[in-house]
């Protein structure tokens, strides 16, 4: 099953709605994409509590951690009326599954091929740093890169929603605490945390990552969350990025930067959470961004940045892409780049397939009946 957090206006002004705001629904999206709002399904099933329809996605995943009253609901519920109460994705506008996670854990030098490439040792414990609900940000929504950083980079992961809280926790146990997945970019400023390859003459980095990766924007998630039972234990699923540059003898074509498999993975998501939670209680809707594989423009050469105009894909196999245009500090892109086109054509999420291949959107449904737009 996949579910999505949605504001009910399409359209608007890049960067809005606000993802601190409170006025955002959960979906279950259908087969050929079209969305079921909660908030219509109780009122067509009356057994799914219809506090349901007023929840953010965390609440309900606390309630409800493997979504079997979801489920019943769905099964209980008439085809006709739950076709009839659905949404195009035109019509709303997506956002991160988990608006504002309690805890965001990003777990660096996790993939071998990218250990190999800085040429580390390979750690005897994955390498934790926190991030906060300021960062996250939805599909389609810039990534705003500040006026302080000149080395703004890409990396393409595999998310981890908690479903069940976790607390000391072994590796045989830690599946049951999934909830789901999604897609993630954890945008990094490589000046600000002080890679070495990054730093100009006389530059030094902040000696810790919290401003280099938990800056506004600066983690992309989504577009849904894919059920545990869809995914598995995330082993061997295809990670991969793309940067289209808006300059340079590549500009406007698809670069790929990141080509990865989770099968690399140093530590499973079952270790990362028995790992975590030995000292850090995990809550449903937290989050844990699994490493990122080899392929980041920092360690390329030349070396590749992200700039403002760029547009920058992140692709997770089962689970589907996420792209956002890359502008300045105030949101603005050069015009006719990538990244200025993307924001005034604001493509659906569903245009495209889960390799990332064009696909046309599926046809209008009936006009919403039994609540579907509150």
């Amino acid at each position: 099953m996949r579910l999505v957090t949605f504001h009910p206006e399409a359209g608007g002004e890049a960067g809005a709605p606000d993802h601190r705001t409170p006025d955002y629904r959960v979906a279950v999206v259908l087969d050929g994409a079209h969305l079921v709002p909660l908030s219509a399904l109780v009122h067509l099933t009356p057994s799914l509590d219809a506090n349901f329809g007023r929840m953010a996605l965390a609440e309900i995943i606390a309630r409800d951690p493997d979504f079997a009253r979801i489920r019943q609901a769905l099964a209980q519920a008439n085809p006709d009326l739950l076709e009839a109460a659905s949404l195009a994705p035109t019509e709303v506008r997506m956002m991160a599954p988990i608006p504002q996670p309690g805890k965001v854990i990003g777990v660096g030098y996790n993939y071998l091929d990218h250990i190999r490439e800085q040429g580390l040792e390979t750690p005897v414990r994955p390498v934790l740093f926190s991030m906060f609900a300021n960062a996250v940000t939805a599909a389609g929504e810039p990534i705003r890169r500040p006026a302080g950083t000149h080395a703004l980079d890409l990396e393409a992961e595999l998310a981890v929603v908690i479903g069940r809280r976790a607390s000391r926790v072994t590796p045989a146990d830690g599946l049951r605490h999934v909830a789901g997945y999604t897609a993630a970019n954890d945008v990094t400023a490589r000046d600000w945390q002080g890679q070495a390859k990054a730093l100009r003459p006389g530059e030094k980095g902040d000696g810790q990552w919290l401003r280099a990766k938990g800056s506004d924007t600066f983690l992309p998630l989504g577009p849904v969350l894919v059920t545990a039972d869809e995914v598995g234990d995330g082993r061997g699923l295809h990670v991969r990025s793309w940067r289209t540059a808006a300059a340079g003898p590549d500009a406007s074509r698809p670069f790929q930067m990141q080509d990865g498999n989770t099968s690399d993975l140093l530590f499973s998501v079952a270790e990362l959470i028995s790992i975590i939670s030995q000292e850090v209680t995990l809550d449903p809707g937290d989050i844990i961004v699994t490493g990122t594989p080899s392929g980041v423009g920092v360690f390329r050469e030349p070396q590749i940045f992200l700039e403002p105009g760029d547009l920058v894909r992140v692709e997770v196999e089962r689970i589907g892409t996420l792209t956002n245009p890359v502008t300045d500090a105030e949101g603005n892109a050069p015009e006719g780049s990538p990244a200025a086109r993307f924001m005034v054509e604001r493509p659906a999420w569903v245009g495209e397939s889960p390799t990332g291949e064009p696909r046309p959107s599926a046809p209008p449904l009936g006009r919403n009946r039994g609540g579907g737009r509150q």
